[in-house]
């Protein structure tokens, strides 16, 4: 009877669990934007040092694990520099942008990412998307206009350049939806500690070259304290825990999925300023986060199923998904049987 239930509902407890990972993403990345937060408002001004400590982390942890299983790599190494460093930019331009923007507009135009995604994945992963889904986005996105409304009336806005924060924003988007595409190709296809170890790898060295060049002078004249350094760390940790989720959701269900879940990033920083801060919320925060669940589990339920991505060979990329028809799949496992 048991066994029957869960066969029988399958479907429904994979959504569930895909919701519920992408909720855990989108509060650990809450915790990073109130951590980036905090150390702009120390004065600090050392966006690629911030995002070292998660990579040398992130490189450590899995690296250990990769060596141990002593295997060549499944992707070119020369691919994961590419995705480390734009993985870098990304990090390194929002975190930039707390320096010059609020919070709230930098968790508004985050989802920029989502157009970004559905436009790369459509034209390289061969991803298509049925009306229910583009509706199920869009409810995302109401439910976070909302939202912000109400971010807004607890201390939203502000900023010295509240327009070159929005522009950093908006560059490091397109970079975050590249490298989630490139990552959701990766870890439905190949290895997921693989990935995460390299990007952890290529992701520090890229990072100290950078800190090198724009970063120093910053770093010796910051007055190092307690406040500063418990930053460092939350950052560190939250970005750790995020990466090692993070392909769990874009196996499951993909790059969009991914950028959809997190738009209840700017709720979650809502909850942390009300515990940190004592402030209140009004009801609009409520229904802001009913219409943003009610969008995600209307797009995770009407996706298509895809054909998995054709093997990498000889650093080849250009493979594709491929939506077949019933009718199809069916011929296809007669031929195969014959």
């Amino acid at each position: 009877m048991n066994m029957n239930w869960w066969r029988n509902n399958e479907a429904l407890l994979r959504v569930l669990y895909a919701l519920f990972l992408g909720q855990v993403v989108s509060f650990l990345m809450s915790l990073m934007s109130f951590a980036a937060s905090v150390v702009a408002d120390l004065d600090v001004d050392a966006p690629l040092t911030l995002s070292f400590f998660s990579y040398l982390a992130l490189a450590l942890v899995y690296g250990s694990i990769l060596l141990y299983r002593g295997r060549k790599l499944m992707i070119p190494w020369y691919w994961y520099v590419l995705l480390g460093f734009i993985d870098v930019q990304g990090n390194y331009l929002v975190n930039k942008a707390y320096q010059y923007s609020s919070i709230t507009s930098v968790t508004l135009l985050m989802c920029w990412t989502i157009a970004w995604v559905i436009i790369l994945t459509w034209f390289f992963l061969g991803t298509r998307y049925s009306l229910w889904q583009f509706f199920g986005a869009a409810l995302g996105v109401v439910g976070l206009g909302l939202v912000l409304i109400s971010d807004a009336g607890v201390g939203g806005g502000g900023g010295s350049k509240p327009i070159m924060g929005d522009v950093l924003v908006i560059v490091a988007t397109f970079f975050f939806a590249t490298g989630n595409v490139g990552e959701e190709f990766c870890v439905k296809n190949k290895d997921r500690v693989e990935y995460v170890s390299m990007i952890g790898l290529f992701g520090s060295l890229i990072t100290i070259c950078e800190i090198a060049i724009v970063e120093r002078t910053t770093l010796e004249s910051v007055k190092w304290s307690i406040e500063i350094i418990l930053a460092f760390a939350g950052y560190a940790l939250a970005s750790f825990m995020c990466s090692s989720l993070v392909p769990f959701v874009l196996k499951m269900n993909g790059a969009t999925m991914l950028n959809l879940s997190i738009l209840t990033t700017s709720m979650w920083a809502v909850v942390i300023r009300v515990f940190f801060y004592h402030q209140q919320v009004d009801w609009l925060y409520y229904l802001s986060f009913a219409i943003v669940v009610v969008g995600i589990v209307v797009y995770s339920t009407t996706e298509k199923d895809h054909v998995p991505v054709p093997a990498l060979e000889d650093g080849n990329l250009n493979g594709q998904y491929q939506v077949l028809s019933e009718e199809e799949i069916a011929q296809s496992t007669n031929n195969t049987t014959a």
